[in-house]
């Protein structure tokens, strides 16, 4: 059976995700431990004991997400299921670079600094309530596609996230997003919903973060993965280093193509997912996209001692 490791992204978040792995595993432990040192915060006891509205904030959530992965994946090591039991990994917008971190070709603690200042550039990207999100939902994407396209008139207005065949999220200025959402109900969507985000991810209005990260990433070290990694920008394989750096920059502005990234996946011969983290949102989207494969989310000490069951 031909697996893959997927990493979540943004919205997976919750106050307490990982403790038990790090009270189960000094291994996952010493990722909270590192990742604390390398930001100069207790960024775990925000995880653990925080105020939710504190993680939810984008430079907080992003570095937590991962350090859970990682310390899901640190713990599943410890077990005897490493990298190599992979044929590719995959991550869902900041998911991407704990894929990475996970596979070997970014260090922990770059990692971790390396999502504190997307969180950051991206949450200042945009001024505060300029853009939005909306999920669209039971439209495919050619017609999501064409709903942000027509809702635009002359601001931005993209289709930001292809989650599966009847989840797309559109992005961009807040007006053009609601005319999009009104669009979308026009057009047969079952349902067209704002969504609680503070800035507007995966679009054009994104791109002085994308001007950061390219700075950043400049100067950090990235080596070729243990195994391939199913870019969001491409949705195929890449493991050419500087090929990763500026899919990362471009991933900033560019749509999250896990749709295609799972189907391609599929037609590699993957049949089985496993997500690795904080949550199951992955899963589902999996699920409606291959309803044949197997997935498994791996997030607390139960879930990785009913993999030995």
């Amino acid at each position: 059976m031909s697996r893959a490791f997927v990493f979540p992204g943004q919205g997976a978040q919750s106050i307490g995700m990982g403790r038990a792995l790090a009270e189960a595993y000094p291994q996952a432990r010493a990722v909270f431990d590192e990742i604390d040192e390398a930001l100069g915060e207790k960024l775990s006891a925000l995880i653990w004991e925080g105020e939710a509205e504190a993680l939810q904030l984008t430079a907080n959530a992003q570095p937590a997400l991962m350090a859970t992965s990682l310390a899901a994946f640190r713990a599943l090591e410890a077990e005897g299921f490493g990298i190599d039991d992979a044929a590719f990994v995959a991550g869902h917008s900041l998911g991407e670079y704990s894929a990475l971190a996970a596979a070997g070709a970014l260090g922990l603690a770059d990692t971790a600094r390396l999502l504190r200042l997307r969180g950051q550039a991206m949450q200042q990207a945009v001024p505060v309530g300029e853009g939005a999100m909306a999920a669209l939902l039971g439209l495919d994407h050619a017609t999501a596609s064409a709903v942000a396209t027509d809702a635009a008139q002359g601001e931005i207005c993209q289709a930001a996230n292809d989650n599966d065949p009847a989840q797309v999220v559109v992005s961009g200025h807040r007006a053009a997003v609601e005319r999009a959402v009104a669009l979308a109900r026009e057009r047969g969507a079952k349902r067209a919903v704002m969504l609680p985000v503070s800035a507007p991810f995966h679009c054009a209005l994104m791109q002085p973060a994308a001007d950061a990260m390219a700075e950043a990433l400049a100067g950090v070290t990235i080596s070729s993965p243990r195994v391939p990694l199913v870019a969001n920008i491409r949705a195929e394989a890449v493991s050419e280093p500087d090929t990763i750096r500026a899919l990362l920059v471009e991933q900033v502005t560019g749509a999250v193509r896990w749709r295609e990234s799972v189907e391609w996946m599929v037609g590699q011969g993957v049949s089985s997912f496993w997500e690795i983290g904080a949550g199951k949102a992955l899963c589902g989207m999996i699920r409606r996209i291959a309803r044949e494969a197997e997935t498994r989310a791996i997030g607390t000490p139960e879930d990785i001692a009913a993999l030995k069951g």
